[in-house]
């Protein structure tokens, strides 16, 4: 499967594992003072019920400082929040993938200010992706 570009979908090479990734997208939110609400592993459950998957997993994160007021703003924001990374390995590596803060602002008619408290999920990716 080649890896397609999505409108609305940032997508990004990691130099490490799905697992390795998934560690160090951890780290660095726990660093950043924010909250992880979950690991989701889809090919993880896919597996225990007899079927295959790539290495697939979704982290949920985000911060209600930034994030509530968002949502006080435009509820059905709560659909895309907290904010989620898709980790999932490729034909030729690990990919990261989630939606533009652009995307989410359009979709919601968030204002700049409001669009803001969500952009901080292009730096943490790209710390995410940095070879180290």
């Amino acid at each position: 499967m080649s890896v397609e570009p999505t409108p609305g979908v940032v997508t990004k090479r990691s130099p490490r594992s799905v697992a390795d990734t998934v560690a160090r997208l951890e780290e660095l939110v726990a660093a950043r003072g924010m909250k992880l609400f979950a690991v989701v592993d889809h090919s993880g459950e896919a597996e225990v019920n007899g079927l295959e998957l790539r290495d697939t997993k979704v982290v949920l994160f985000g911060s209600p400082q930034q994030g509530t007021p968002v949502m006080q703003s435009v509820p059905l924001a709560a659909l895309d929040l907290p904010l989620k990374v898709l980790i999932w390995a490729a034909e030729d590596g690990t990919r990261v993938s989630y939606t533009a803060p652009a995307e989410l602002a359009r979709r919601y008619g968030l204002s700049d200010v409001l669009s803001a408290r969500l952009a901080g999920i292009d730096a943490l990716t790209d710390a995410l992706v940095e070879k180290s």
